[in-house]
């Protein structure tokens, strides 16, 4: 199977994490939920083959909604240059090639419109923008390019951008987070110590994605807030440059513990170095952490 063929059975991501809350350890969900029985896809033929292909591929992911799988489709096709800039988009078209109703296709639209990816004019119709004005922050436009032919720069900004983030974060957030939250944190670093000891690494993963988005939660900083979402992204993308929270072992789970307890004692100096250690990757694999690169 073809990386974009793959891509177009990606599954959504959940929004609910499934988390427990305090002291809850033992009723976290360790198992995903069975996937939805795949439906044969019908033969299309039409005068546009790239949306042909792509139709094909979506009925194998029918079951998450027509709205947000057909949103998948095209945000995926479009990331990877399926559908390049400029390029038209008609409505009955897409809804014959996918099978759904205008209705479905115009909410679809609005929704990559909204992310940066399509732009609808008047007595010009809906066209696919260049890379330039995506939205390149949002956490599905995040997926889709690490999945497709971007993958490589995209992880590796990805990297980038949390070693810039997370540590300033950790600074901030030492000393001034509510204390149930900070809790919470805590709880976290206890799942996905339960986890490492089953050899549960999805429950594992999430854990670990709730404890980096909670801690930029508590820093303090709205604008920083509103980038927890990227580090949500960038944890769940699989693959990745490997550093400390994609090897779960002991060493992982103590530098999330120091920075809980950094956290506690209100030492930003502490917190910041520990998220920097466990963000720096390890030497094993011949990366290095990320630093300016040449023009």
């Amino acid at each position: 199977m073809s990386t974009l063929a793959h891509t177009m059975m990606t599954p959504a991501r959940p929004t609910d994490s499934g988390l427990t809350g305090p002291g809850e350890i033992d009723r976290y969900p360790y198992a995903e939920a069975p996937a939805p029985d795949r439906v044969g896809a019908p033969a299309w033929e039409g005068a546009d083959p790239e949306l042909a292909r792509a139709g094909r591929r979506a009925a194998g992911s029918r079951g998450r909604g027509l709205h947000g799988q057909l949103v998948q489709q095209l945000g995926q096709m479009i990331v990877s240059g399926d559908l390049g800039a400029d390029r038209p988009l008609v409505p009955e078209e897409i809804g014959q090639r996918f099978e759904v109703s205008r209705t479905v296709v115009r909410e679809s639209l609005r929704v990559l419109e909204a992310k940066g990816l399509v732009s609808a004019r008047p007595n010009v119709g809906t066209r696919v923008r260049p890379v330039s004005d995506w939205n390149l922050l949002d956490p599905d436009i995040i997926e889709w390019r690490a999945f497709g032919p971007q993958r490589d720069d995209q992880r590796r900004e990805l990297s980038e951008l949390r070693w810039t983030i997370e540590p300033l974060a950790a600074r901030l957030a030492a000393g001034h987070g509510r204390e149930d939250v900070q809790q919470r944190i805590s709880d976290m670093v206890g799942i996905m110590g339960h986890a490492l000891g089953q050899g549960d690494a999805l429950t594992f993963s999430r854990a670990d994605a709730e404890f980096h988005s909670l801690l930029i939660q508590i820093a303090g900083n709205r604008m920083l807030e509103h980038l927890s979402g990227i580090v949500s992204a960038a944890l769940q993308v699989s693959g990745g440059p490997v550093t400390g929270c994609d090897r779960p072992n002991e060493t992982t789970l103590a530098h999330h513990a120091r920075i809980v307890d950094a956290l506690a004692a209100g030492d930003g100096g502490a917190a910041e170095a520990a998220m920097r250690q466990l963000l720096t990757v390890h030497p094993e694999v011949e990366r290095v952490v990320p630093a300016p690169r040449e023009h």
